[in-house]
């Protein structure tokens, strides 16, 4: 492992034109020597007629990171995986691996792996989408397994969670966090799922109230590729950032 040069690549592919928050978020809570290749669709809306418009831009995506030789392909965006449903994801997502030849991921089933890893049938949820994410999300959390157990949201749309404030951010995830998780004690997770949602420094005061993995979309996603590294990890993620990342040190 050299530590003048990136030891580790993935390929992100955002759902909007910018990088703001995602990658913000990322260089906190993954080790040194781990890179971030962005790119971007430019999604107008949580609809299905939103995400299928995007499709054609999402294989120009998949072969730019192909060509930036990436280690792994994640799409961000959990309402495009939830209004698309987890068949037709997954099938995305093995024809992107297979066009590529490189392994291919959504925030969505890094979600499912992480909580899998953690033995989490039932789940706590809290958002910032409409009802009609929240509900798709819930179903294609239930095809795997898992039970929403408790949510709690405040819906807004796509145009308003990108001009949202990073303070007010945290204070809503930890609202809705405590809200959730006080509302079913069987709950043995967290889920505040958005690349745009400035939730990271809600994780370690919400496990440390209520003693359970809280999961973000850049901790699951990033989880899911160290634990997919060719090589045993040498550097140790910051525990700091919550039970998801210290929990990478321990390779399934």
């Amino acid at each position: 492992m050299s530590i003048v040069s990136p030891w580790l690549t993935l390929g992100y592919v955002i759902p909007h034109l910018y990088t703001d928050m995602d990658a913000y978020q990322f260089y906190r809570v993954a080790p040194d020597g781990m890179m971030l290749v962005s790119t971007g669709l430019n999604l107008t809306e949580y609809s299905l007629a939103a995400v299928e418009t995007e499709l054609p831009a999402l294989w120009k995506a998949f072969d730019m990171l192909k060509h930036k030789k990436v280690d792994r392909i994640a799409l961000s965006g959990v309402p495009v995986a939830s209004v698309l449903g987890r068949k037709k994801m997954r099938e995305i997502l093995a024809e992107g691996a297979q066009r590529t030849g490189i392994p291919c991921d959504t925030d969505l089933e890094a979600h499912i792996a992480t909580l899998q890893h953690f033995g989490v049938s039932k789940l706590a949820l809290a958002t910032r989408w409409p009802e009609h994410v929240n509900s798709a999300l819930s179903n294609y959390l239930k095809q795997a397994g898992i039970e929403v157990v408790s949510l709690r949201a405040q819906g807004r749309n796509l145009d308003q969670n990108k001009v949202s404030s990073p303070l007010a951010d945290h204070e809503l995830a930890l609202e809705l966090g405590r809200a959730a998780l006080a509302a079913a004690p069987e709950a043995q997770a967290l889920l505040l799922p958005g690349g745009l949602w400035f939730a990271i420094h809600a994780v370690p005061i919400l496990e440390a109230e209520f003693g359970k993995p809280v999961l973000l979309n850049i901790t699951s996603t990033t989880r899911t590729a160290l634990a997919a590294a060719p090589q045993p990890l040498k550097i140790r993620p910051d525990a700091k950032w919550g039970k998801v990342m210290a929990s990478c040190w321990t390779r399934d």
